[in-house]
């Protein structure tokens, strides 16, 4: 670059030299009169400013051909982010990777490709071994699929053994049970008549508030009975009808015969004590207890035909809870033949052995179910969409021409676990009949009507004989809802455990837990023993 100032002081010119020869880049002319020193001095001052910018001007001509930059609106584009600090490549980083990325998904991954255990050994490996963006993708994509693969190996094996737990007994509970039978052969305390002769005749008097449950589970029993009596403004008005299986009758009975919840009455009979329960009456649940194939269903391998590839883990877990061993069990199908087991009664409430009572329950008796057979809570409406929104088509195979033709998908749901029955309006119905019914149909299909369980045949029982009860008497999801609300749960009158996760399991949620355990007497001296304490 040179500055070149004409003889006569009449023009300045700055050049640049090139393979061409030199080009002139700013040429400045003045008057024709004589310049002072101030008026130079100023020019040169000026000069000085424009000159740093000038230079880089001149370097990014000499560089034209390598930035392929012909025209001042391409130099101002270059020019101007780089002068003003705001170079930034990374959109059009990004573009590219996308590219990349949509082409690696179109393509088969390498085979051979091998992938490092964590994100620290990719870099590691980027940086030693100067891998290309395309093989990067390919690196990424294979780590994503092997991590997304062993996850959901994890989430099925997770959901397994939680069946698993769900379905064994624990060892504390086993252990209450073989020492209450062995107490109520030793000690005649634990045999004594329930309830004592005076009261047996309160067990059918129709003022009194008649609960029924059927269980064979001793500790949860016990939870039910003392929640109720202990949530009631008339616990003296209270008659519990306690039902369990013939091997744990002793033990259920040595419970109550030593633990008094008075001034309630607590009765309890074996299934091998109501004469009405013959293998006549009930024959289609017979079939069911006693059907390899069904047992094998419900025993069997749960992983053993299943797609897993396809099932998500939500589905998975449904069919594994519909598939719970409980549901061929005889005392699960109990509450069919209420009418019949007790035919003096007009009127019960029926409870599931996984329910904690926290108000008084004694306006349930006066609710008028119109002429209805069961009050129950609808499951179909509600805030929670995981808990209650259930409709037939969630709980039948809609598929089948059967189910099809006689039902309608979008019917309305409701709950079993606090039902109150009408027994008189019960006795005027086919109920029982039609559920034998279609039991029989869904054995005869192989259970592809539904899975078998206790509510799908009520359903279809039940049909038009179901008066819908305020939500707030019956709270459900407890056992597999991890996200239920607290503050819902203290103002439910009774709340539910329905799902895996019950609350004398291990698996049971810990901040729901509470609500049950303050109805166990943990200083007993038959739990102390057996090792059940407060958790």
């Amino acid at each position: 670059m040179q500055l070149h100032i004409s003889p006569s002081m009449r023009s300045i010119t700055i050049s640049s030299s090139s393979s061409n020869g030199f080009i002139d880049l700013m040429k400045i002319k003045v008057a024709a009169r004589h310049i002072s020193y101030r008026t130079l001095f100023h020019t040169i001052l000026i000069l000085a400013f424009l000159l740093p910018f000038v230079f880089i001007l001149t370097a990014l001509v000499t560089l034209e051909g390598v930035n392929k930059c012909s025209s001042f609106d391409c130099l101002g584009r270059r020019l101007g982010p780089r002068l003003l600090g705001r170079v930034d490549d990374s959109g059009r980083l990004v573009k590219d990777f996308y590219k990349i990325l949509n082409q690696v998904n179109k393509e088969e991954i390498p085979d051979g490709l091998k992938l490092p255990d964590s994100y620290n050994q990719l870099v590691s490996e980027i940086k030693s071994n100067q891998y290309d963006a395309k093989t990067f993708a390919f690196m990424l994509r294979a780590m994503l699929e092997k991590f997304e693969k062993e996850i959901r190996e994890s989430k099925f094996a997770e959901l397994m053994n939680k069946h698993f737990a769900a379905s064994s007994i624990p060892k504390g509970i086993h252990c209450l049970s073989l020492r209450l039978t062995d107490e109520y052969s030793s000690n005649a305390l634990a045999r004594k008549q329930l309830p004592s002769p005076e009261l047996l005749p309160l067990l059918s008097d129709n003022s009194y508030h008649h609960f029924v449950l059927s269980t064979d589970n001793i500790l949860a029993a016990s939870v039910v009975v003392t929640s109720t009596v202990q949530s009631s403004l008339k616990p003296e008005k209270i008659v519990f009808h306690v039902i369990t299986d013939k091997k744990t009758y002793a033990g259920m009975h040595s419970w109550f015969a030593l633990n008094s919840v008075s001034p309630a009455i607590v009765e309890v009979k074996g299934v091998h004590q109501f004469d009405w329960l013959t293998r006549e009456n009930v024959p289609v649940l017979e079939a069911v207890e006693n059907s390899n194939g069904i047992r094998n269903y419900y025993h069997g391998n749960h992983i053993a035909g299943a797609n897993l590839s396809t099932t998500t883990p939500r589905m998975f877990a449904s069919k594994l809870q519909a598939r719970s061993p409980k549901y061929i069990s005889l005392l699960n199908h109990l509450r069919i033949y209420l009418p019949e087991l007790f035919p003096n009664l007009d009127k019960v409430v029926f409870l599931d052995d996984d329910i904690v009572i926290q108000r008084d329950l004694s306006p349930l008796w006066e609710i008028d179910l119109e002429g209805k057979v069961n009050g129950a809570v609808e499951t179909c409406k509600g805030e929670d969409e995981w808990v209650m929104s259930k409709h037939f088509k969630n709980y039948f195979n809609f598929s089948h021409p059967l189910i099809a033709k006689n039902l309608n998908p979008d019917e309305c749901a409701w709950a079993y676990g606090m039902n109150i029955f009408d027994l008189r309006a019960w006795r005027k119905t086919n109920i029982r009949e039609t559920y034998h019914s279609w039991l029989k149909q869904n054995l005869k299909s192989n259970l592809t009507m539904w899975k078998l369980g206790t509510l799908p045949p009520a359903l279809i029982a039940f049909k038009g004989h179901v008066h819908p009860i305020d939500p707030s008497w019956h709270m459900l999801g407890l056992g597999y809802q991890n996200n239920t609300d607290i503050e819902n749960v203290k103002r439910a009158a009774v709340i539910h455990y329905n799902g895996q996760s019950k609350p004398w399991l291990q698996i049971g949620f810990e901040h729901l837990r509470p609500f049950w355990t303050k109805y166990v007497n943990y200083s007993n001296d038959f739990l102390r023993n057996c090792h059940i304490l407060e958790s």
